[in-house]
């Protein structure tokens, strides 16, 4: 099933309860009993979805009531778009994209919030006197559902299904609060969404916060046999969360500019191409000038970015400086290494991804670079098993090749080439219009210079 829209509603529900004594027995079926009043506040007729950037208010209990009168019950979801306006001011149903292909779902994002202005009843209040000595617990719930759907989808059944994800999440947020609880000190439960193979599709996991991945392996093992994962690579740490599409990332660094290339078109020729995410690293970033020297360490970088954001790392990306520490610390250099503007092959960058990461390579030998086309099928099976940038160092000169497009057939051959030698802002179009992230064929190698291509293997672990 293709996906064309995730709805994501986000809200804060406060959570508070007394509890008479924190390490009693009662208290569990207290902290419940605060988290059933929330799910019945989610399930009332006082909750309303705002749609962001629009005068759409939906109250999803209420037989589906909308404050637009056309939005009824009967609506296909797509139909809300015309009524959320774009940042440049037209609605998104208008705006065209300049994209050479289209990137991912329309998120629409909705806010969840509550009536309070209810019917006073004409009952007199009680008043109880309490002498026991009680702990307050407050705390706020952050809510975040997501749901991927098609566009003909009723948008009631949307809501129907945003109040049931509700629900879900509040029922899963009480088990966390309840199994890392210690007296009345509790860890806020915290949504993350994953997007898994199909037939999963996007799922929502809670983590308790402050509890690193590293103490929560025993729950992913679960969720790995629960969902029919792979049991040698991580899908659901915090670093595996999904990516929005309408989200923009901080650090400034460009993701997988490769994804808005279209692959030539060789006949009866298979694609082989990088697996998950990386952040393009090259000349001149970071207040770095690095121009003419430090191709193969923005290579290095890029790798590095790749274990980061799959999960496998928690370490951030090296800047040059720490790069050239490894090298001393493993014996490979020595210390006036440190700050100059020596230049580094594919073996140093085997002996850092080894140092810095924990992680082996292995290492291609080419003695000219003629032989580069004969070697698809070896690099077919890297990105098809391991799936990591690789890097390839020849002459004076670094890259990384991202994937091939390879005939088993014919042996025609074309790589997939991220260039670490551009030196100019993070402008997606001139980094594809102009080709430093670009399909090259064979002849974009030194015929007649030796290579050496590091191949990072992935570590077996979730």
């Amino acid at each position: 099933t293709v996906c064309d829209f995730i709805f994501r509603l986000k809200g804060i529900l406060e959570f508070a309860c007394q509890l008479d004594n924190p390490n009693g027995v009662q208290s569990q079926s207290t902290i419940s009993k605060s988290f059933q009043d929330l799910r019945s506040k989610v399930t009332s007729k006082n909750i309303v979805f705002t749609v962001c950037n629009s005068p759409v208010l939906i109250w999803p209990n209420t037989g589906f009531q909308s404050s637009v009168e056309s939005l009824t019950e009967a609506s296909a979801c797509g139909d809300i778009l015309q009524w959320i306006e774009s940042d440049d001011g037209g609605s998104k149903k208008s705006s065209k994209k300049k994209d050479k292909k289209k990137s991912g779902p329309t998120v629409v994002n909705m806010k969840l919030l509550f009536e309070v202005t209810e019917p006073a009843g004409n009952t007199a209040p009680s008043l109880i006197r309490v002498s026991t000595q009680q702990h307050c617990v407050k705390m706020p719930l952050p809510l975040d559902c997501a749901l991927s759907v098609t566009t003909d989808e009723r948008l009631e059944t949307v809501c129907t299904g945003l109040v049931e994800a509700l629900n879900k999440q509040l029922a899963d947020m009480e088990e966390v609060v309840l199994q890392y609880r210690k007296g009345s000190s509790f860890l806020v439960p915290q949504p993350f969404h994953f997007q898994l193979p199909e037939p999963a599709g996007l799922i929502t996991v809670v983590y308790p916060a402050g509890v690193p991945d590293s103490q929560l392996q025993a729950v992913r093992e679960d969720l790995h046999r629960k969902f029919e994962l792979p049991c040698d690579r991580p899908y659901l740490r915090r670093a595996n969360a999904f990516h929005f599409p309408d989200a923009a990332y901080k650090d400034g660094y460009l993701r997988n500019p490769h994804i808005h290339l279209n692959p030539p078109n060789i006949e009866d020729a298979k694609l082989y191409l990088v697996q998950g995410v990386y952040s393009y690293h090259h000349y001149m970033q970071d207040h770095v000038d690095d121009n003419g020297w430090g191709c193969a360490y923005r290579s290095l970088q890029t790798i590095c970015s790749w274990f980061q954001q799959q999960g496998y790392v928690e370490t951030a990306v090296p800047t040059h400086t720490q790069i050239q520490q490894a090298l001393v610390d493993v014996g490979d250099k020595e210390p006036r290494f440190v700050g100059s503007r020596q230049w580094i092959g594919s073996i140093e960058v085997q002996a850092v991804l080894n140092q810095l990461l924990g992680v082996t390579s292995k290492i291609m030998f080419v003695s000219q670079g003629s032989e580069l086309a004969t070697k698809g099928r070896e690099l077919a099976n890297h990105f098809q098993t391991e799936g990591t940038p690789v890097m390839i160092g020849g002459g004076v000169l670094a890259h990384t090749i991202l994937g091939v497009v390879w005939s088993e057939n014919t042996g025609q051959i074309r790589f997939l080439i991220l260039d670490p030698h551009y030196t100019g802002g993070e402008d997606l179009q001139t980094i594809t219009d102009k080709g430093w992230c670009g399909w090259k064929g064979p002849e974009f190698w030194d015929q007649n210079a030796y290579y050496n291509l590091c191949l990072p293997q992935r570590p077996k672990t979730i």
